[in-house]
């Protein structure tokens, strides 16, 4: 807990994941640093950015940014990568049908690899990127979009554009909301579990032990 008057910290790891050259660099870079370059060199193996954010009043976030590249797709390091995530944007490129395709890989992959401690998939945004060029695909059709998400398991999906900085703040956002809700809640249950005196082996309270012969 904060003492009075400090603010809350947390630090959330959060996965940018998708095929090569859908612009997982540029989203993070526009993000974090409100910069866009059409020259980047392709991420190779795992890059990191940290975004400061004071959430409100009371909260400051630090979400540290990985930024997986798109060669590294489904190989035996994603694990690693992977590990403590507590949520991910998948990213594909609107130009370039295949790399939609490849999202509901992706999805598969991330879900079979790291869960919140409860069990239950991270939460995930699926970024529709390079929507200043003309779009190809399932993208131009908002409502099947918005089925298609439904049906694999994203929280939400969001047009960007890195280049015009178009709803990269906005995914973000949605994001760190639902972050932040699967935080309170799994520290809820941890906390009625402590308060529970029949724990989850089954133990009675000492209290009720008397009599229990050696």
């Amino acid at each position: 807990m904060a003492a009075a008057g400090e603010k809350r910290e947390h630090l959330y790891k959060v996965l940018v994941i998708g095929d090569l050259g859908v612009g997982k660099t540029s989203v993070i870079k526009r993000y974090v640093h409100q910069f866009f370059s059409q020259h980047y060199r392709a991420t190779i193996g795992v890059d990191f950015a940290l975004k400061v954010i004071n959430w409100d009043a009371d909260t400051l976030i630090r979400l540290q940014l990985w930024d997986i590249a798109g060669q590294e797709r489904f190989g035996n390091m994603t694990r690693v990568y992977y590990k403590e995530a507590v949520g991910a944007f998948i990213v594909f490129d609107v130009t370039r049908v295949s790399t939609f395709e490849a999202v509901a890989k992706w999805k598969h992959d991330l879900d079979s690899k790291v869960q919140l401690p409860n069990g239950t998939a991270i939460p995930a945004v699926l970024l529709a990127n390079k929507c200043d060029q003309t779009k190809e695909g399932l993208v131009n059709n908002s409502s099947q979009m918005d089925e298609y998400c439904k049906d694999k398991g994203f929280i939400n999906w969001f047009e960007t554009s890195a280049k015009d900085n178009i709803n990269i703040d906005e995914a973000a956002r949605f994001l760190v909301t639902s972050i932040l809700a699967n935080d309170k809640a799994i520290h809820h249950e941890e906390t009625e579990q402590d308060n529970d005196p029949f724990k989850l082996d089954g133990e009675k309270p000492p209290a009720e032990e008397k009599g229990a012969c050696c």
